[in-house]
């Protein structure tokens, strides 16, 4: 069990269980009442949609909730709901089937299409029938979307759509069976400053809904409808955790520097314009990492340019001069789209995903730099490429680019010129990174895949987890070939991954001279107050004798006294 994002919560458990719908063939006699079955799911499948779209346009829009309106389209389509019916009478058989079987042809005919938005429209139908398919056999997932009280989420995992979707006030703190310090749940929660407990194991066989639960993410515990003292001692350690805070808050809008002045940035890492709140309130000095996968999670079509570029103008538009540095659509491995229907993989994370995508996906990439170039006008933007492996991709991603930046000169459309940069996340690009430097404008250290893939150790797998740590000599020492080299060639080089805001490592960070340390929000004010008590020699010093080292838990144990100091 892990404390993933630091914090205590106390509330009501809700069991998040996502259910598999299997449909089975069966004969019936009364078509009429199989008829008004039909008819009540489709009902209640449309008063559920129009909530949800209701809350989306209030939360985030009215571009954001139109992808429901298409989905009450669907509800409506006469065509669908008669061949349904149809099929019910003449066949004889369930509502289920029938509704199965005709999406069944609806979505082949549809993915045939040679036109775009056609095929879009196969995804809105899958996930519309499985809606109605949960009405009709009585099962429903909850909805993270519409909670009406505080509640502890307790899940197996959960998906970054998930957590994406979910009503934060109402979201107290996660507990979930697997994962790890850089799942992605465990970002979220930091990202969200909300308390979160991984790799529980077996926490949704121990809990039931409705339990009282109280979330102990400092020391990585969870207490099952606890004692009255329990709550009162609880009750009161969350206190003083929160006065803890406040204290740190007069670091809020110092400058991040050394004890001798060398002056540092530290940002923050977001998934959306939505995790704005506690990025200024810790005051960032720039976005480090804006995630963009979260806007095509969690629907059934690709965001249109225009969404787009109202999400990342709205974020530049906030942080003013501020550096806001936007990753390209990062997806495969873990993080699924499924109406994109990219291959089963056997090893996904080595496969398909993030960069290589967008340069199969030609016009998808376009789409995207097209609204980064619009909003480019509102701020101070950098955009970054995600998973590149050699200078070739670089060169290809460039050549799209400049394509795109050619459209809308002819187009008289505007746009500022912003530097290109890459994350630095496969062996080989830190190898490399003489080379890939002289293509980019900066570098950003992804640490969370370069130490899996470094290691190779898949930092969900909790069987071998104690492998997987940013303190392997060989990690570090990629790092420091990294900055070096970053350097030597004139650019600038940040950190995105979650070791940039470990505070064990911020020592050894600060000593190979990294720039820029983007991380959770929450993590931004403890860090600016470590990097203030440490001087640019004493860092170096501590750099040199970390690389000496050859024990991932000596180098830990060692920096751990450094910080304790």
């Amino acid at each position: 069990m892990y404390a993933a994002s630091k914090g205590i919560a106390i509330a009501k458990a809700l069991v998040y269980e996502k259910h598999e719908i299997e449909v089975a063939k069966s004969s019936i006699e009364d078509v009429k009442g199989e008829h008004t079955r039909f008819e009540q799911a489709i009902s209640a499948a449309y008063a559920e949609i129009e909530k949800i779209q209701t809350q989306t346009e209030k939360k985030m829009g009215k571009e954001s909730a139109d992808i429901f309106g298409a989905h009450l389209m669907v509800l409506n389509d006469p065509e669908l709901i008669s061949q349904v019916k149809s099929a019910i009478k003449n066949e004889k058989v369930n509502a289920e089937y029938a509704l199965k079987n005709t999406v069944d042809t609806f979505v082949a005919m549809f993915e045939a299409m040679e036109d775009e938005y056609m095929k879009e429209r196969a995804a809105d139908i899958k996930d519309v029938s499985s809606r109605v398919l949960g009405h009709l056999q009585g099962i429903k997932n909850q909805d993270l979307t519409s909670l009406d009280e505080e509640v502890i989420v307790v899940a197996h995992d959960l998906a970054p759509s998930d957590t994406a979707s979910m009503n934060k006030e109402k979201v107290m703190g996660f507990a979930t069976n697997i994962g790890g310090s850089t799942s992605h749940t465990a970002i979220m929660a930091r990202n969200l400053e909300i308390p979160a407990v991984v790799g529980a194991k077996d926490i949704t066989e121990k809990v039931t809904g409705g339990d009282t639960l109280i979330l102990d993410a400092i020391n990585g515990q969870v207490i099952i409808n606890p004692s009255e003292e329990q709550k009162e001692n609880y009750l009161s350690k969350k206190q003083q955790f929160e006065q803890q805070k406040e204290k740190l808050k007069i670091f809020k809008n110092k400058q991040s520097s050394t004890k001798d002045g060398k002056v540092i940035e530290l940002a923050a890492n977001i998934g959306s314009p939505n995790d704005m709140g506690p990025v200024i309130a810790n005051g960032a000095e720039g976005i480090g990492l804006y995630r963009t996968e979260f806007l095509y999670m969690d629907r059934s079509t690709s965001p249109t340019e225009d969404e787009q570029f109202e999400s990342y103008k709205v974020v530049l538009k906030q942080m003013g001069k501020k550096p806001v540095v936007i990753r390209t659509l990062d997806i495969g491995g873990d993080k699924e789209i499924p109406y994109l229907n990219m291959p089963k993989e056997m090893n996904p994370f080595l496969g398909y995903r993030a960069l290589r995508i967008c340069l199969d996906k030609k016009e998808m990439f376009k789409t995207q730099l097209r609204a980064l170039l619009r909003a480019s006008q509102y701020g101070n933007l950098k955009v970054m490429y995600p998973m590149v492996s050699s200078v070739e991709e670089i060169r290809q991603a460039n050549a799209v680019l400049e394509e795109v930046k050619q459209e809308l000169t002819e187009k008289g459309t505007s746009f500022k010129d912003f530097e290109v940069g890459i994350m630095i996340e496969i062996p080989s690009a830190a190898i490399n990174s003489d080379a890939l430097a002289k293509e980019v404008d900066f570098f950003s250290i992804g640490t969370n895949d370069l130490i899996q893939y470094t290691v190779a150790v898949d930092r969900m797998n909790e069987k071998i987890s104690h492998l997987y740590s940013p303190f392997n000599p060989a990690v570090l020492k990629l790092i420091d070939m990294t900055i070096t080299n970053g350097h030597k060639n004139g650019i600038w080089v940040g950190m995105c991954g979650e070791a940039a805001g470990n505070l064990k490592m911020i020592p050894f960070l600060l000593g190979a001279n990294l720039d820029e340390f983007s991380m959770s929000p929450s993590a931004i004010l403890p860090a600016r107050e470590l990097i203030s008590k440490l001087s640019t020699e004493e860092t170096q010093e501590i750099k040199d004798k970390v690389l000496e080292m050859s024990s991932a838990k000596d180098i830990e144990n060692f920096l751990n006294e450094v910080v304790s100091k």
